[in-house]
């Protein structure tokens, strides 16, 4: 790939990835000093999960009480996988950041006492900020260039090389610091702003030698008309659920598991917000969650009042807490120079086994960004010479290949494959990560999955990339999106209980013994270690259970 290099770029830090934490990251690295080029694979403002909506934020004023009582709440919900430093730190920094925003022009809506209300954000309006804010502080931004891998040399991570959407050319910058924000995997499930996120800073990083942590906590579907993309499930809390001949499915008000026991049986899930039964509850949905209501009001639908079919998305490790292993509070990793922020990292010092959309997620994308940056740039101006001094090697091995025209080596196992085959291994990949097998785990189902998933990865993985842009960024994705899912089944086999929103049929209780982390390293051969929770946590889950 070297020799078609047409773009050369020299920085001190590399932020790959444009949603909020990539967005933070370069900020952040660019305020101290270094300079900063950010690759989006979309566009730097509206591309990611969180632009297209609205999200809530895990916001507290200074009050002790009140952040206490908010740690051990996350520390119950995530099987006390989580370490409440981290949720201080993260409540701490959210604080400072939002207050920026403000600063910055955010209009924050205001209560009766004009105190400034910035639990919520508004994604469009905030990432158009972000955007103009990162440009501001001389970021050189590079839209629609995906990365496609990193560099490295003995010394760590080196910058990454990628190709551009644009004009076609391919592009390659040099930095002694790299920030992974690329954001989890949704495995191409359509969820509004999803599809850019396959994990491909998953497996950047792992070909590098960085661990993994929290893949099994990868279970999140969410819910959205079966004709539309958004996936803000809140506003269902007001709807009745019937089946396709009616029958109320929800008469108790409770409406968990419905959904995934009746889609996974080949079922249909309809719904109509029914509860909302005044004018003026309805006014107060629309205005609260406009975007919610699109795919609705252009299919001319009235939710309030006619039944619509549900579906449910799969947002794998978007809305789950497993990601790139970090290991000191600067969000570094095991690899030199290289750090992750947002959903590209494990969040489980923060969150432990559950997460969500927002609240947690969208401030630790703030916070992990802004740590990220800030230590990227430190790593980076310590250095004795620039990047562009090292000799750098390119470090994609999967997916990425191509064929030269005098080439002997291609066969029926390592052509590439047409656009039409690249589908139908999409499909494959998500027929493994479906709900009767993902959601519903159990140790036969995902060994059985497992197996699958060895010839599907020799596929995605062992064959050149195409000619094209998109065949060959496709070529990349399948090769991450496989690697992903061998991953999040072989952590799930790991963990031989149920805790967070991991759940395994044979193993249905959280076991004391397993108040562990389950760390991943390798990716044709997948080795796997444990990590110790801090004593602290293990001694008082102990005490609460004796």
């Amino acid at each position: 790939m070297s020799s078609n290099v047409t773009k050369q770029l020299t920085a001190d830090v590399l932020v790959i990835g444009g949603g909020p934490a990539g967005a933070w990251a370069a900020w952040s690295a660019a305020s101290k000093g270094a300079k900063v080029v950010l690759a989006d694979k979309g566009y730097l403002g509206t591309s990611g999960a969180t632009a297209p909506g609205g999200t809530n934020l895990l916001y507290l004023p200074p009050d002790q009480a009140l952040r206490d009582q908010a740690v051990e709440h996350r520390l119950k919900g995530g099987g006390f996988l989580s370490e409440p430093s981290w949720t201080y730190r993260v409540l701490d920094q959210v604080y400072i950041n939002l207050e920026r925003i403000e600063n910055w022009g955010y209009p924050f809506v205001r209560d009766e006492n004009g105190t400034p209300m910035r639990g919520h954000l508004q994604g469009l309006e905030y990432m158009s900020l972000m955007r103009k804010v990162v440009l501001k502080a001389g970021v050189k931004v590079l839209d629609q260039s995906p990365a496609l891998e990193l560099l490295t040399d003995e010394h760590g991570v080196g910058g990454a090389r990628g190709i551009s959407r644009l004009d076609g050319k391919e592009w390659e910058v040099r930095a002694n610091a790299v920030v992974i924000a690329t954001g989890g995997c949704a495995f191409l499930s359509k969820g509004l702003g999803c599809n850019v996120l396959t994990g491909d800073g998953l497996l950047m990083a792992a070909e590098l030698g960085a661990d993994l942590s929290g893949m099994e906590f990868s279970r999140a579907y969410a819910p959205s008309a079966a004709f539309g993309t958004i996936t803000r499930g809140r506003l269902l809390g007001w709807a009745t659920y019937s089946d396709e001949e009616g029958n109320v499915l929800n008469s108790d008000g409770n409406r968990a598991g419905i959904l995934q026991k009746y889609i996974s049986e080949g079922k249909k899930v309809y719904a109509v917000l029914d509860k909302a039964d005044t004018e003026e509850k309805r006014n107060i949905l629309r205005h609260s969650h406009a975007v919610f209501f699109l795919p609705y009001d252009r299919s001319g639908i009235d939710p309030f009042t006619q039944r619509f079919p549900l579906t449910l998305r799969f947002e794998g490790t978007v809305r789950g807490t497993g990601g790139i292993r970090i290991v000191g509070e600067d969000c570094s990793t095991t690899v030199a120079g290289l750090y992750a922020a947002g959903d590209a990292a494990s969040r489980e010092r923060l969150m432990g086994g559950m997460s969500g959309g927002g609240a947690f997620n969208a401030s630790w994308a703030i916070c992990s960004g802004t740590w990220s940056g800030e230590a990227a740039a430190a790593h980076a101006l310590r250095q004795e010479r620039d990047a562009d001094q090292r000799s750098l090697r390119a470090a994609g091995r999967y997916g990425i290949r191509q064929a030269s025209d005098d080439s002997d080596s291609v066969n029926e196992r390592t052509r590439s494959l047409s656009q039409a085959e690249q589908n139908e291994l999409v499909k494959a990949l998500q027929q493994e990560v479906s709900l009767s097998i993902n959601y519903f785990r159990s140790v036969p189902g995902l060994q059985a999955s497992l197996a699958r998933l060895q010839p599907l990865w020799q596929s995605a993985s062992a064959r050149y990339a195409g000619s094209t842009i998109q065949q060959r960024l496709r070529s990349r994705e399948l090769a991450a999106m496989a690697a992903t899912a061998r991953w999040m089944h072989t952590a799930s086999l790991e963990r031989k209980e149920s805790r967070g929103m991991h759940a395994l049929k044979e193993y249905p209780e959280q076991d004391p013994s397993q108040l562990h982390r389950i760390i991943l390293s390798g990716i044709e051969t997948i080795n796997i270690s444990h990590e110790p929770v801090p004593g602290s946590i293990k001694d008082r889950v102990i005490r609460s259970i004796g």
